[in-house]
């Protein structure tokens, strides 16, 4: 497997500002630009991963067995798998990100790794590993974590949510956090926009309104649609937001 270290990959990125060793010195060298540019990224980013943490909790106390996380990326701290004692399939379109998943779990019979593209959301659901480790004619929470905004518009990520959806059963969640412009300086979302232009996937901040789109279909549970450290959060939790964050539910 070859591997180009010399482009900074979103995942790798993402591993360095959650304090990860999963990166190379281009991929570091990138999120300095962004850390410039936005000084409390790694704290955003920890909130991000905590939001994901604290989704998978809730909706296991509440019954949920099955948990698909698109986008997944690199293993980092506190996956998924981790949270839950239901089935995980792990989905990425980054062979490395993969296998690398693979060597982590591969131990865990609760858990499968998929190399699929959420942007071919036919094959992502035919993937063996997919649908020969979960029942989607039973309720699945589908994650889509900090992944969205990679998305451009013109793959239109409502269309392949509401593509999901569908194949999904009733009382099947969508859990999403997604970057945002909202409050932020024109200025210095350009310049952050332009680092990861140069990256293995540009970023695509959007507004709360585009974001809630993504949830036509679904009911949003409370607190609904809300700055990431403000969903459901836990006594004592940093809140540095740099997005939007809502889990819904299909009735």
């Amino acid at each position: 497997m070859t591997i180009d270290a010399t482009v900074p990959n979103v995942a790798r990125m993402y591993d360095y500002y959650l304090g990860g060793y999963h990166n190379f010195a281009a991929d570091r060298a990138a999120a300095e630009k962004i850390l410039e540019i936005f000084p409390d990224t790694p704290a955003a980013a920890r909130t991000n991963r905590r939001f994901m943490q604290r989704a998978v909790r809730r909706l296991s106390e509440a019954g949920v067995r099955q948990f698909l996380d698109i986008g997944a990326g690199l293993p980092t701290q506190g996956n998924v798998h981790e949270h839950t004692d239901g089935r995980v399939v792990y989905v990425d379109n980054d062979p490395v990100a993969v296998a690398q998943a693979r060597t982590l779990v591969e131990r865990d019979e609760r858990v499968s790794v998929a190399l699929a593209d959420l942007r071919d959301p036919e094959a992502l659901l035919a993937d063996p590993h997919v649908c020969g480790h979960l029942d989607l004619a039973e309720p699945v929470a589908v994650l889509l974590v900090s992944m969205l905004h990679f998305v451009p518009d013109e793959a239109d990520p409502w269309r392949l949510i509401a593509r999901l959806r569908d194949a999904t059963a009733p009382g099947s969640h969508l859990v999403v956090s997604h970057l945002t412009l909202d409050g932020v300086d024109a200025a210095p979302t350009q310049q952050g926009t332009q680092v990861y232009r140069g990256a293995s996937a540009p970023i695509v901040p959007r507004t709360r309104a585009d974001i809630l789109r993504l949830f036509d279909g679904f009911e949003l549970l409370d607190p609904g649609l809300v700055w990431i450290g403000q969903w459901q959060p836990d006594p004592g939790e940093e809140q540095v937001s740099h997005g939007y964050a809502g889990v819904g539910v299909k009735r």
